[in-house]
């Protein structure tokens, strides 16, 4: 059936949108009062919107629906969440919900083990998450970590050279492993052999 005289139909409220009260996700159209998250009916936006199938959150909503489950994957850094998004009528996508674990481990090792793999860092040998990640000389680094062997000098990816699975800057770099002679290392004097 044809649309006389309006625009698409909202995809909330299902009325017509015109084009001054439009806004499009996913393919949809929507008016700007119902663009709202179908759980905690938030107001929406092109940063804050996350679409599943005809459906849109927020990202919090939509990560409690779709996301990972369990210990360790929180709302953010050191966060242990384990909320399921029952009282916003979010249920999860398979099965039901586990049963809830002890909040410290009974032996660390075996922790570990169930542990997610996450790389470590070659010079503190702690882990390193994704936040904080700083690729150098095929290995993940910290931020903080991310320094010349030698002199101690914070690298970019600009003034970074690795060699024997350490990090150096440039200058470091050059003066230990670079030619010698004159012009080179900073050299300034010939030695005359007799």
């Amino acid at each position: 059936m044809p649309n006389w005289g309006g625009g698409a139909k909202c995809g909330a409220c299902e009325k017509t949108v015109y084009h001054a009260e439009e806004i499009q996700c996913n393919g949809r159209s929507f008016h700007k009062t119902c663009f709202l998250c179908m759980a905690c009916r938030k107001a929406l936006d092109s940063t804050t919107v996350a679409a599943h199938e005809s459906e849109i959150y927020c990202k919090t909503c939509y990560g409690r629906k779709y996301g990972p489950k369990g210990i360790g994957f929180g709302q953010g850094a050191g966060c242990l969440s384990t909320d399921t998004g029952d009282h916003l009528g979010l249920h999860l996508q398979q099965g039901s919900p586990k049963s809830a674990r002890p909040s410290t481990p009974t032996n660390p090792s075996k922790f570990a083990k169930k542990m997610v793999d996450v790389d470590k860092c070659p010079r503190c040998g702690k882990s390193v998450y994704a936040a904080e990640k700083i690729m150098g000389g095929g290995k993940p680094w910290h931020k903080t970590c991310f320094r010349c062997a030698i002199c101690g000098k914070s690298l970019e990816s600009t003034n970074v050279t690795d060699k024997d699975g350490e990090l150096y800057c440039k200058v470091c770099y050059a003066k230990n492993f670079g030619p010698k002679g004159i012009g080179f290392g900073g050299l300034t004097q010939v030695e005359k052999k007799e």
